[in-house]
């Protein structure tokens, strides 16, 4: 895992801000990520602003932790990350 990823409890959550150099560059995540999510069936709750992303992925209903179906889908949201600047890297 990422380890700008943190991990949360109660509940059990994966969360991670993304601050990027302008607003193209925020859109263009945000549209790759949506594709990804489309592609998972894993629809995070996504807050942003001009310059940044806030991503909370949630586990299971039920459940006390994240399972790998997440810590998966986080990685490749980080994957989506190398080929755009982001302003935390």
């Amino acid at each position: 895992m990422n380890h700008a990823w943190t991990v949360r409890q109660r509940p059990a959550r994966l969360e991670r801000r993304l601050e990027f150099p302008d607003y193209e560059s925020t859109r263009d995540f945000l549209d790759r990520a949506a594709s990804l999510s489309e592609q998972a069936g894993i629809f995070p709750d996504i807050s942003f602003g001009r310059t940044y992303v806030n991503i909370t992925l949630h586990a299971e209903d039920n459940t006390t932790e994240v399972g790998e179906p997440l810590a998966h889908f986080a990685r490749e949201l980080d994957a989506l990350l190398g080929s755009e600047k982001t302003l935390d890297d």
